[in-house]
């Protein structure tokens, strides 16, 4: 399993737009703003009607209940029934938004993820500069909740793919698949699938004060049982009927089915949403077999802890072999810096975003004559320098006359030291632009390498000034 990126860049929308609806369970006027956000944002609830307009992120870890739909809380701040408006972006392969509400549940609109779709597309996807990141699956990650039998298995697969497959065990709706191959058919194939409800689950819910803002435009009714007159009175005046039926296939009312399998749809929708809150896309078949928000959710936290861990072991593999993309010699014609304080050999990637470079570590360098001659051992303030002349020469390939220029550190941040580097050691140095290149400020993010394992990290300002 690897995190990797995927040279597509990064998408938000094009300008903010506006919904307005009710919340399912809460019956309240609700106003939803999906609002562009900068690059590597993600997603994240913003309550405008609190003080201070707190902010929940779309993470797994925030996940406090999944009765009747996946509920976040963060410091007390809550979100209900995220799903729908999440699984939305994901299908149209939006990254970053920012979903603005003065209530604490979005609005139900008509129980699927259409109009959050169609608003999204009135608002225009625009591209972004950075690159998308996505977790790539290459081992099998399973998670199963023993108590109802409900499992989710992501596999590798060369695109993110879902699978569902429901059991609900009566004969009204009984056993239903539903498949995504292509993420590209979530509008048409998924993003109108509406949620439902067995009448036996409805009944609760009305005896409980819950689905308040529910009508039979935003949610199918099963009925899975015997329904007394006293029981159908009811129900019409919850729903502000005159007259409740139930028609041949077994749906109260007359609401007519998008899809034969349309509740196995929506269950997928809704894998889609709470995996969302994973926080990075991913590149995997995901098989979900009785999926629910319990189900998905924790599998969701899972694959969090997982690729979390993998980010921070990760190490870039370059084949140290092949001609460098710039020698010593032309490294010289760029930077200022001479032996003994030319701290790279090699620049072995350059682009627009990144650059990678590399430093053989020996015996001869001059500092380990006086830092611990005894146990010689490269200073760390030397190895932020390499990554920093590294980074030197991502920020001076943005000029036509970089022998003209001279590069400045501005900050250092969060410098991180994880291993010791010792004579015999080949460095590879890995930075990548934080934000875009502007009036000659490069803001990075910088990794050193040796033996596998990940020695140093830097988050790093420089700026280059030319030279009087």
């Amino acid at each position: 399993m690897t995190v990797g990126k995927t040279k597509i860049r990064q998408r938000t929308i094009a300008k903010e737009v506006t919904l307005e609806g009710v919340g399912l369970h809460t019956g309240e006027n609700v106003t939803l703003k999906f609002v562009p956000a900068p690059e590597n944002y993600g997603y994240a609830f913003k309550r405008v009607d609190l003080e201070g307009e707190p902010l929940i992120e779309a993470d797994a870890n925030f996940v406090v209940n999944t009765q009747r739909g996946t509920n976040l809380e963060k410091r007390g701040v809550k979100i209900q029934t995220s799903e729908h408006v999440l699984a939305a972006l994901v299908g149209l392969e939006i990254d970053n938004v920012i979903i603005e509400l003065d209530s604490p549940e979005p609005p139900i609109m008509d129980g699927s993820s259409k109009y959050f779709v169609e608003a999204l597309e009135s608002a225009g996807i625009l591209e972004q500069e950075a690159e998308r990141e996505e977790y790539i699956v290459k081992d099998v990650i399973s998670y199963k909740d023993e108590a109802t039998g409900s499992e989710i298995t992501i596999i590798p697969s060369d695109k993110y793919q879902v699978t569902t497959m429901v059991d609900f065990g009566t004969k009204v709706l009984g056993t239903q698949n539903a498949t995504l191959e292509n993420l590209s058919d979530f509008k048409t194939d998924i993003a109108n699938a509406r949620t439902f409800s067995f009448l036996h689950e409805l009944e609760a819910l009305l005896d409980n004060g819950l689905i308040k803002g529910g009508d039979l435009n935003n949610a199918i009714v099963y009925v899975d049982k015997e329904i007394s007159e006293a029981t159908m009175k009811k129900l019409e005046k919850s729903f502000n009927k005159k007259k409740l039926s139930i028609k041949p296939n077994g749906i109260l009312d007359n609401l007519t089915l998008h899809h034969p399998n349309e509740a196995a749809r929506h269950k997928l929708l809704d894998v889609i949403g709470d995996l969302a809150l994973v926080g990075t896309r991913i590149r995997g078949k995901v098989i979900a077999n009785k999926p629910g928000h319990f189900v998905n959710t924790q599998f969701a936290k899972k694959l969090s802890k997982i690729i979390k861990l993998e980010k921070r072991n990760y190490v870039p593999q370059y084949d140290l072999s092949q001609p460098p993309l710039m020698d010593i010699h032309q490294i010289m014609d760029m930077l200022p810096h001479r032996p003994p304080f030319l701290l790279i050999d090699r620049i072995l990637e350059l682009s627009d975003q990144h650059v990678v470079g590399m430093k053989n570590v020996t015996m001869n360098e001059q500092f380990f004559v006086g830092h611990f001659p005894g146990a010689p051992v490269m200073p760390g303030v030397l190895q932020v320098e390499a990554m920093a002349q590294t980074g030197g020469i991502l920020v001076l390939s943005t000029v036509p006359d970089p022998e003209n220029y001279l590069t400045f550190f501005m900050k250092i941040d969060n410098v991180k030291f994880k291993q010791k580097v010792l004579p015999g050691d080949t460095l590879v140095f890995h930075c990548s632009l934080i934000s875009p290149i502007r009036r000659g400020i490069c803001h990075m993010q910088a990794y050193a390498y040796a033996n596998n394992k990940l020695v140093c990290e830097a988050e790093m300002m420089a700026q280059i000034v030319k030279k009087k």
